[in-house]
This record gives structure tokens, C-alpha cells and sequence, in this order.
């Protein structure tokens, strides 16, 4: 009996499926190789993308240059969150958690080097990770998102040690007091929680949108974005993106953005790279303009 052969798309008919896709795509998530050179970014449709930083930020770069070296499948749903330790990606979708290999991700059907679930209340459960944190001290890895709780990995072994919960909907973002070492999550229910790692406790609460100086009823109480130096966290969302002494629990500086916040940080002299609704990468190599964009 012979094999069905399957009918090849006709040539115009994928440039137009490519082109939707293209228009409909959001970039969830960006990582940095370890050696600075490549930048991985995730979209809504699974995939993940390497750009050449290097070959883009070449005073001899051409328009080929600011496109993917590669392009490849890495989930089934969106890549909500990614991270680089010294040898491997690491990106999160849908219930799950995979590693990929950095030196092995530019050559040609790359495969995962492994993927791990946390456990989660029921089998039906496949809540999205939306967040995770290295915690180089520990050797771990935290994951947080959809079922309202952090997850800590030993990156080592691939056991998960612990659950901490305190949050009572969505995690959307995670950041890490390394001197502490303390774990800082902000949620959809519009807390900032500090965690010491060593106790697996909880230890402070700031609802921000308590504060009658932070908060914005008409943009919600969501927690989208925070970072830490130190003593001082920066958050935003739908209360004023503002910045924090920790030790007070006092906002001290409210920044007059009238939009939403969905990502922040304690900026020093780098590369920034912004993505959001659209198939594209923006590069600043200053603050004061764009200086091109990566595109899928």
C-alpha cells in the first residue's frame, strides 16, 4: 500500500501565512548568550530566535545581519520566560521548563537537553511559568507563574525542593537580593513579596496599591515588573512604576508614566534591547535612540 504523499503549500500561499503570523506575533522573552554575543528571544507561537548581536552591532552590518542565524521550536505554546546560566538556555511555556544547550543551539536541529514539570496540585493543571530566577549561590533555579506559587529546582540534580506560597493569583515576575539571599515576587494580586531562601518564609508584604500615592484603580493592582539593588525595588504595573526602600517599606520616587509597566530595571552601561506586540527587537546601544531592530 502506497505512503500518501502530502501536498506542498503553494509558494504564495506560505508568504501569506508567514506574513499573518508575523503581524499577529508577540516576543515574550529575551535572554543573552554567556558570552554576550548572541540574543534569544521567545514568541507566542513557541519559537525561539537567535540573533547575532555581534554581526548586528558591526559598523559592516547589512540587513541580513538583524535576522535570525536560527529559528526553532521549542514549545507547543508561547515562551513565556528565559534565562542563560554559563552552558545553557533555559525557557519556560505552559507547565514546564526546558535546557538547551548554548553551544549546541547554532548548529541545525537543535534538540532539548532536558525539561522538567513542577509539581503541580492535579494532572489537569498546566498553569504557564511566567517568571524565572537564577540563584547562582544555590545552584537553583526558581520558576513562578500560573498557580500562584515558587517553584525552586536544584539545577543539579533536577529535583524540586520547595513550594513557597503566599501569593493568591498570578506571578508575573521575579527578582533576586543575592546578599540576603532573598527572592522578591510581585503578582496579580497586586503584592510584592519578599522570601528569605534560607527559611523558605515569607518576611514582608507591600501592597503597593495601598499606597494612595502609587496606585491607579483604573489600571488594576497587577504587579508586572520589579528589580532590586540592595535596599531599594523598583516595581510598576498597574500602580505608578516606583522606587522603594525596602527597609521602610516606603516608596520614595513616583515616575510620572502614564502607561503600564511591564518590564524594569537598575540600568548600567549595556545594550538594551526592547520587544513587546509586534514580530520585532528594538536595539538602543543609548537612551536617547533606537538604533535598529531585530526581526523575525
Amino acid at each position: 500500500m502506497e505512503r500518501a504523499v502530502p501536498h506542498a503549500v503553494p509558494l504564495g500561499q506560505m508568504e501569506v501565512f508567514q506574513a499573518l503570523q508575523r503581524l499577529h506575533m508577540t516576543i515574550f522573552s529575551q535572554s543573552v548568550s554567556p558570552c554576550g554575543k548572541f540574543l534569544a528571544a521567545g514568541n507566542n507561537y513557541g519559537q525561539i530566535a537567535i540573533f547575532s548581536l555581534s554581526a548586528a552591532l558591526s559598523s559592516e552590518a547589512k540587513e541580513e545581519s538583524k535576522k535570525p542565524v536560527v529559528t526553532f521550536q521549542a514549545h507547543d505554546g508561547p515562551v513565556y520566560s528565559m534565562v542563560s546560566t554559563d552552558r545553557h538556555l533555559l525557557s519556560a511555556g505552559d507547565g514546564e521548563v526546558k535546557a538547551w544547550l548554548w553551544a549546541e543551539i547554532l548548529k541545525k536541529g537543535c534538540k532539548e537537553l532536558w525539561r522538567r514539570q513542577p509539581p503541580y496540585r492535579t494532572s489537569l493543571e498546566v498553569p504557564e511559568i511566567n517568571a524565572l530566577l537564577l540563584v547562582p549561590k544555590e545552584n537553583s533555579l526558581i520558576l513562578a507563574g500560573g498557580d500562584c506559587q515558587l517553584h525552586t529546582m536544584d539545577l543539579e540534580t533536577g529535583a524540586f525542593t520547595r513550594a513557597l506560597r503566599g501569593h493568591t493569583d498570578y506571578i508575573h515576575c521575579l527578582a533576586l537580593r543575592e546578599r540576603s539571599p532573598e527572592v522578591l515576587s510581585g503578582g496579580e494580586d497586586g503584592a510584592v513579596r519578599l522570601w528569605d531562601l534560607r527559611t523558605a518564609k515569607e518576611v514582608q508584604t507591600i501592597e503597593v496599591y495601598k499606597h494612595e500615592e502609587c496606585s491607579r484603580p483604573h489600571n488594576g493592582r497587577w504587579i508586572g515588573c520589579l528589580a532590586t539593588d540592595s535596599d531599594w525595588m523598583v516595581c510598576g504595573g498597574g500602580p505608578a512604576l516606583t522606587l522603594w526602600h525596602l527597609r521602610s517599606s516606603t516608596p520614595t520616587t513616583i515616575f510620572p508614566m502614564r502607561a503600564p509597566q511591564k518590564h524594569v530595571t537598575f540600568y548600567q552601561d549595556l545594550v538594551l534591547t526592547a520587544a513587546g506586540n509586534s514580530c520585532r527587537v528594538d536595539v538602543f546601544t543609548n537612551l536617547g535612540y533606537r538604533a535598529f531592530s531585530l526581526s523575525f
